[in-house]
């Protein structure tokens, strides 16, 4: 009687002895292996998410465009609002843009907060290259 599915067991198959070469044993799984792949990988995230929110999302560095006048073909002025801490520092992008969304102008501009002043107002020049639509602030960060 010859063997069938019905017949054999269903575990592993059974292959005739040198007919398809050397089989291999099963791998061992490693779990500490993936387990220390995955510490890896949280840690990177962790480590890049503390950077990117050191030099994007500080709350205490808030910026706010009041307004943008005297555009003309080589120049805006932007006035800005900026939350800082009291007596501290910070150093803010501001840039402008021509009708297309070219960047045309750029500046960093740094900002001192007076004494007992947590919003200082700043009015700056930004020279550029063609004539802008508008004057922006990108972000604002510590000096």
């Amino acid at each position: 009687m010859t063997e069938t599915h019905a017949t054999t067991d269903a575990g592993r198959p059974v292959f005739p002895p040198g007919r398809y070469g050397r089989r291999r044993e099963q791998r061992r799984r490693r779990p500490w292996l993936v387990a220390l792949l995955l510490a890896v990988v949280v840690a990177a995230g962790a480590a890049l998410s503390v950077r990117l929110y050191r030099q994007y999302g500080d709350p205490a560095y808030d910026g706010q465009v009041l307004s943008y006048t005297d555009i003309t073909d080589t120049q805006v002025v932007v006035e800005f609002r900026v939350t800082v801490p009291e007596g501290g520092e910070a150093i803010c992008v501001i840039r402008a843009r021509s009708r297309d969304g070219a960047e045309v102008g750029k500046a960093e501009v740094h900002v001192d907060a007076p004494p007992g002043e947590s919003h200082p107002v700043m009015t700056y020049r930004l020279v550029t290259t063609a004539r802008p639509i508008n004057g922006e602030l990108v972000r604002c960060r510590a000096a």
